[in-house]
């Protein structure tokens, strides 16, 4: 070595001892990062495809059907087949939702029931959901359309769903079919999907297994409005038949009026000669429970179609008031349908929520 480079090597080696020292003395004074609960309105928050994390909205009320505020993340305890397992995310807080709204706009849905429906989604959309919610409308009758795609415009959905007019089938699993992917696009965590139908599918291809399967596959709560054909077009025929109104007077001999008339066992279903519509077309509660019931939703049969402002506001209601709980997968890719459950600490409480996800 020369001697120029001995003598820059005797200036920089304390040099570089002193930027070691330093570099080691700002790693040891840099605190620790600490890992804090994460909340799906977060925007750091990230939620992964797949089932890397399993995202679990959960309804809960009391006795009498009230929704019980106030629980803390340790009140709850969530179970993977039967295995308890940690949560790692939790809110208690209204999140922005990705909803879809599928109207049946069949022939039976003419007349006062397509009107009340669009009178009760309009309340729906304007006062009941909250401005960052994102909203798309499909109608069905013999297949679906979609009539608006997501978006936060209330007028445009309005303005679509004043167009709607009622005829033909009922293709209701090829429209649940059709809007679960389209809801699986949507910008915000918690994905919901609410179907209003006055009667049971006749018009679909898809069969109910293949859309419930598709509904277990995705984390959309689906929740039904069922409008029972008996409490709209005869529900004063049929008050009528079980002596709720007051009677009408029935002629008598030489003009006189008193009386009732004769016994008569009731027609039932009313016959086509009294101008009324046939419960031919009942709601299948049954088919709409297989729906919705897996999901953590609900199904609501209604005897009115006045009765769809009060159901719409309820689901609004319980879609601001869930708890969300997010808790990491094992990393099964077996493609099985795997179960969960969620208990809270008072058992007197009842708790709503999927009942499973599908490892795929």
């Amino acid at each position: 070595m020369s001697t120029a480079a001995r003598s820059i090597s005797r200036v920089l080696a304390p040099l570089g001892i002193a930027t070691l020292v330093v570099s080691l003395g700002a790693q040891q004074q840099t605190p620790p990062q600490t890992q804090t609960p994460q909340r799906p309105d977060d925007p750091a928050f990230r939620f992964r495809s797949g089932v890397e994390l399993i995202n679990v909205n959960v309804t809960v009320a009391d006795a009498n059907g009230r929704f019980v505020p106030g629980l803390q993340q340790e009140d709850f305890s969530l179970y993977e087949d039967d295995q308890a397992v940690a949560v790692t995310h939790f809110s208690a807080e209204r999140v922005p939702v990705s909803l879809g709204i599928a109207l049946d706009t069949s022939g039976s849905m003419a007349g006062e029931k397509i009107r009340e429906a669009q009178s009760a989604l309009d309340r729906f959309l304007y006062e009941l959901l909250a401005p960052l919610d994102e909203i798309f409308l499909y109608r069905f009758s013999n297949f679906p359309t979609l009539l608006q795609g997501w978006t936060s415009d209330r007028s445009l959905l309005t303005r679509a769903l004043g167009r709607v007019t009622a005829n033909g089938g009922t293709a209701m699993y090829d429209t649940v079919s059709e809007a679960i992917p389209l809801l699986q696009k949507g910008q915000h965590q918690k994905k919901a999907l609410v179907i209003i139908s006055d009667g049971r599918d006749t018009a679909s291809r898809t069969g109910i297994s293949d859309t419930r399967r598709q509904i277990r596959e995705s984390e959309a709560l689906v929740y039904a409005i069922g409008l029972d054909c008996v409490g709209v077009e005869t529900r004063r025929q049929l008050n009528e038949m079980q002596g709720f109104p007051r009677p009408t007077p029935f002629p008598m001999p030489g003009g006189r009026r008193g009386g009732l008339p004769p016994a008569q066992p009731p027609q039932w279903p009313p016959s086509r000669g009294d101008g009324l519509r046939r419960c031919d077309d009942p709601v299948d509660v049954a088919t709409l429970r297989d729906l919705t019931d897996d999901s953590g939703g609900r199904t609501e049969i209604i005897r009115s179609a006045r009765d769809l402002n009060p159901a719409t506001a309820g689901i609004a209601d319980e879609l601001s008031k869930q708890y969300y709980l997010g808790y990491p997968s094992a990393g099964k890719k077996d493609g099985r349908f795997h179960t969960i459950r969620v208990e809270v600490r008072n058992k007197t409480f009842k708790v709503r929520a999927r009942r499973g996800y599908v490892a795929s």
